[in-house]
């Protein structure tokens, strides 16, 4: 009895495989409904960035593999893109920097979700205060509002009169980022942003009042009262430090419910609900005069968009759209755990999970020509973008891609398969994949390090589609460690830096192009599948034929 005992222990350590009930699901089943609502929107950093050309390539890359319909940015308004200028006293408008990058992205299929921000030198206070290295104005002067409001119209039917107003119809207007942030990226108090919304959204609606404004834009939800007073508390309140199990905690999004008050009170239009539910918190110590990340666990992104919803249903707006406009797994870039494997299960885990619950869920940032806090020091320096700099693409970017190739019928789902089937081919997409339940306290990032996730436990796939088409052929396609898993490889090739011009054409063959197989099926229209899914590996089954 004891050998037995050693030997499940040592079973146990070394990540059992778990055995799965065989699932078998009819290519005739009937189909619901859904959306790719994570198609929807990808952020990028500001707009300057997408003047370059390596943006707008990559741009055209997840546009076209990834299906992404609109993109988000910082400084649209910012000095950079020149938009206003001003001599003797008087303010005139400049659009060129602006017009270039939405005309380019218009090319490629993307339209703009516009960022209204940051404030241009002259309508900013004086002296005000700036964030990154690039310095975007954050202080409101509400002096100068009145301009503000002119900005926003002018810029509108700018707009409107270059593209037309039925395309501007389809865009939405955002107000601000991130307001709540009083030592980030507004230096005002909670009522001088909602004043600052009021003036935006109703100098979008004076040119028609169609057009789609919301806000407010907030940061990651928090299970305290850091944000319920007029700017940021940072007295004390430290429940999430001296919580047993923060995800035994009651999360909130910041100035929702205050947001949705004053639009109702002001009888103000609020077309959508923005916030971004980072899994992950950084409560302000004032005994150590530090913050600290805290990761929450799997579900925490589900959590807080069917919290979002509910508020939204009993409030004068329930008809508003949601729109998620930042996400990933921290809002820090320079979280090493970017580069690596498990985002992708993550992704694959979320998106599938959260079908339904919202409009959009907007992946923060496509492309890791982003600099907030300067360029990367390394070609992998733990950036947002599913691409890096060279072009190398990520596993995150290759869980958008599989779910891009999705059909828009949900046929079968459980926690590691999902069946789908296009209605217009009929053709049956399937995506597989293995976020280990041994995980599931605590979403990936570098506050563990990576060989925490290696030994995670691995699934053993069981599936079986039946009613097809007799030969009916089907492409697999494996992202894992050992394929499409570019750090390992660059890892491998002692991580050059730079790479030479020749090793950067080897990393991207090897980044995109996944370990793939051929199933067909059988004489009666079957195919089975029986294969082990390793810790944080994804499996796209594709019907071609």
């Amino acid at each position: 009895m004891k050998k037995i005992l050693i030997l499940l222990l040592v079973l146990v350590q070394a990540g059992m495989t778990w055995a799965q009930k065989p699932v078998t699901v009819s290519a005739k089943s009937k189909g619901e409904k859904f959306e790719h609502f994570w198609s929807k929107s990808v952020g990028a950093g500001r707009a300057n960035e997408g003047l370059r050309a390596g943006w707008l390539e990559q741009l055209e890359m997840v546009q076209q593999n990834c299906g992404f319909e609109y993109v988000r940015f910082h400084g649209i308004f910012h000095d950079d893109m020149f938009p206003v200028f001003e001599k003797d006293g008087k303010i005139t408008y400049n659009w060129q920097y602006i017009d270039d990058l939405f005309d380019r992205m218009l090319d490629l299929n993307v339209r703009p979700f516009v960022e209204l921000a940051f404030f241009p030198t002259p309508l900013a206070a004086e002296n005000s205060k700036t964030q990154f290295w690039w310095k975007a104005n954050i202080t409101p002067d509400e002096s100068k509002y009145d301009e503000w409001h002119n900005l926003v119209q002018a810029f509108t039917q700018h707009c409107v009169d270059r593209y037309g107003i039925d395309e501007v119809l389809t865009w939405y207007f955002e107000v601000w980022n991130e307001p709540n942030l009083y030592y980030g990226f507004f230096d005002g108090t909670k009522s001088q942003y909602f004043e600052l919304y009021r003036q935006s959204v109703l100098a979008v609606r004076s040119v028609d009042e169609r057009l789609k404004v919301g806000g407010p834009s907030s940061s990651n939800f928090v299970a305290d009262g850091r944000y319920d007073g007029e700017v940021e508390s940072r007295d004390g309140d430290l429940i999430t430090f001296t919580a047993d199990n923060i995800n035994d905690l009651e999360w909130k999004g910041s100035w929702i419910e205050d947001f949705l008050a004053f639009c109702e009170e002001e009888k103000l239009p609020m077309d959508f609900i923005s916030t971004h539910p980072y899994p992950t918190d950084y409560p302000f110590n004032p005994t150590t005069g530090k913050g600290k990340d805290f990761s929450r666990y799997v579900n925490s992104t589900k959590d807080d968009i069917e919290w979002l919803n509910e508020v939204i249903k009993k409030s004068a707006y329930p008809d508003a759209e949601i729109h998620l406009t930042e996400w990933n797994t921290s809002p820090n870039s320079r979280d090493a755990m970017h580069d690596f494997l498990p985002p992708a299960a993550y992704i694959a885990k979320v998106n599938l999970d959260c079908i339904g619950l919202t409009n959009s869920l907007a992946f923060w940032t496509f492309t890791d020509i982003f600099e907030e806090k300067g360029g990367g020091e390394s070609i992998f320096h733990g950036g947002f973008g599913m691409i890096n700099y060279q072009g190398l693409v990520k596993p995150s970017y290759h869980a958008y891609r599989m779910l891009h190739q999705l059909g828009d019928e949900q046929l079968y789902k459980n926690d590691y398969l999902f069946v789908s089937r296009d209605s217009g081919d009929g053709k049956i997409v399937s995506l597989a994949y293995n976020y280990p339940e041994d995980h599931y306290k605590a979403v990936p990032s570098s506050i563990r390090k990576i060989d925490k996730y290696e030994n995670g436990k691995s699934r053993q796939l069981k599936f079986k589609l039946t009613d097809l088409k007799p030969g009916a052929q089907f492409k697999l396609e494996v992202l894992d460690w050992e394929s499409g898993n570019i750090y390992n490889y660059w890892e491998s090739m002692d991580k050059p830096e730079p790479p030479t011009r020749e090793q950067i054409k080897v990393m991207k063959q090897y980044a995109e192009n996944l370990k793939t197989e051929l199933v067909t099926a059988d004489k009666k229209g079957n195919i089975e599948i029986d294969r082990e899914l390793t810790p944080w590996s994804l499996v796209l089954i594709e019907q071609i034929d």
